[in-house]
């Protein structure tokens, strides 16, 4: 079982002086699911090296088993600062691929040349895709085999709009991410603030927010056994 992960490059939170980047939980959390399943795991971003870490996804209230085994997994650690670039991998080489969230990807993933071609090749060629958080935003310029948006007609979930509120970041994001995969046909539906909640339908897998990270990566290991 091959997995692809990749990761946002971008790591300035719109004009506020403050970073972003990944969230922690949200690659480690589904990085160990996968990893103790038994996929071998490629890490990729579109700058290759070192992803951004979200310095918020770093704070005491935000740890959990995973992110404290994260910090521990020097291994991993170092995995993570030699990430490949982004247009230098192929979906062949795969059978799955994960997008963890943060930030990040609204301003970069979002509009990544490659990162679509590889989410549209992915598809064509019958392997899940799942991404968790604002993560959906890699799916906003992707288009299904018949020239439509991916998501249209499909459920889909991704970090709320009263969720971004509740972050005070609802002016400082490109765009809102629950109103973009409605904009485009996306059959939104979301659960509780904060609390898992993942979506299937068919080979795409979303999950809300941080608590969703490790049920989208259970979802998909299910979809490819």
């Amino acid at each position: 079982m091959q997995v692809l992960i990749v990761l946002t490059s971008h790591s300035e939170l719109g004009n506020t002086g403050h970073k972003t980047g990944f969230w922690v939980e949200e690659f480690a959390a589904p990085y160990y699911v996968l990893a103790d399943a038994g996929a071998e795991i490629t890490l990729a971003s579109p700058k290759g090296g070192q992803p951004p870490i979200d310095p918020k996804s770093e704070l005491a209230e935000f740890q959990t088993a995973d992110t404290n085994r994260f910090k521990r997994d020097e291994a991993l650690q170092q995995k993570l600062a030699h990430t490949v670039k982004l247009n230098e991998v192929s979906a062949d080489d795969y059978d799955a691929v994960f997008y963890p969230g943060g930030h990040g990807p609204l301003w970069d993933l979002a509009g990544d040349p490659s990162s679509i071609a590889l989410i549209e090749t992915f598809y064509k060629q019958h392997k899940p895709v799942a991404f968790v958080c604002h993560a959906p935003a890699a799916l906003v310029k992707v288009k299904a085999p018949n020239g439509e948006p991916l998501v249209k007609g499909k459920e889909v979930t991704g970090f709320s709009n009263t969720e971004e509120e509740a972050v005070q970041l609802t002016n400082v994001v490109p765009f809102l991410l629950e109103d973009e995969l409605k904009k485009l046909g996306g059959i939104y539906s979301k659960g509780n603030d904060w609390h898992p909640y993942a979506l299937k339908d068919g080979l795409l897998i979303t999950g809300q927010n941080p608590a969703s990270s490790a049920e989208v990566a259970k979802i998909l290991i299910e979809t490819l056994a």
